[in-house]
């Protein structure tokens, strides 16, 4: 396999640079405000809800929390310039981890005409690109949330189906959280029974590019940690971010049927009710 089965879901930095003033077309930084108001790729405007794009817990734990409810998001894209007809091109400092998290939200409220900026800032700046320390307003947009619940999995969806040999579970954490000996604050460590390993990160390139890897060479990660072509996939992390950044992985090369845990190890291991292993 030499390319993406879906490059689309793809933005490269010529065809953004060419598309900035295209009024169809809407930037949005999904790094901290701090940095950008250092500097953003002209037109951007920036999401005001760093990392999660999640409901607030009243009472003050997020533990459990999933994603912003229809209303809400529907809101936070109007006013970010973001219509039924925009195309959305995401883009963030830490190797699209975010800018995946907002493509996954737009998707699963029903706006799949987004993509994810190949490299994200580090390439823009690398390649010498323009850039502006000017915030950007945009016209209010009119956004309809219609949620797909097809690809998000819950708590009970994942405790029916993890063990089952029709689905197969992909654990995107960092070693450590995967073997237990780094808990994150939670109540239980460990992983869901039967899942597979791979880290998030070892999806991109680690130079300055940080551009997505050749589909050969994520093809063989995937491979590589048992994941199937074909079969239903639920990934989890800890809070549904670096899940959402394995789906969007596999959706460029193909897979179908993927679904992200968006409760993931934030809400699995702080339940007494949910299976947890730190065997082989």
């Amino acid at each position: 396999m030499s390319e993406y089965a879906h490059p689309e879901l793809l933005a490269e930095p010529d065809w953004l640079q060419a598309n900035l003033d295209n009024p169809n077309v809407r930037v949005i930084d999904c790094a901290t405000l701090e940095a950008y108001r250092r500097a953003h790729i002209p037109g951007a405007v920036q999401l005001p809800v760093h990392y999660y794009i999640k409901e607030e817990d009243p009472e003050g734990s997020d533990h459990g929390t999933l994603v912003m409810p229809p209303k809400q998001f529907e809101e936070l894209m109007a006013r970010l310039g973001v219509s039924d007809d925009t195309l959305v091109v995401t883009y963030d400092d830490n190797n699209a981890l975010v800018a995946s998290r907002l493509w996954w939200v737009l998707k699963y409220y029903g706006h799949t005409n987004a993509k994810v900026l190949n490299g994200g800032w580090h390439r823009w700046m690398t390649e010498g690109r323009p850039v502006t320390f000017h915030a950007t307003r945009a016209p209010k947009g009119s956004f309809t949330a219609s949620p797909n619940p097809d690809i998000n999995a819950t708590v009970e969806f994942l405790k029916e189906h993890h063990a089952s040999p029709d689905c197969q579970v992909l654990d995107a954490r960092t070693d450590g959280e995967w073997d237990g000996t780094n808990d994150r604050g939670n109540k239980r460590v460990g992983r869901v029974p039967g899942a597979h390993h791979l880290e998030w990160l070892r999806f991109v390139h680690t130079d300055d590019s940080r551009k997505f890897l050749p589909a050969a060479e994520i093809q063989a990660l995937l491979d590589g940690a048992g994941i199937e072509r074909g079969k239903p996939t639920i990934t989890y992390c800890q809070g549904g971010i670096r899940a959402a950044h394995a789906a969007f992985t596999m959706e460029l090369l193909g897979y179908d049927n993927v679904r992200v845990y968006d409760g993931s190890m934030r809400e699995w291991a702080n339940r007494e009710d949910t299976p947890l292993t730190t065997t082989a």
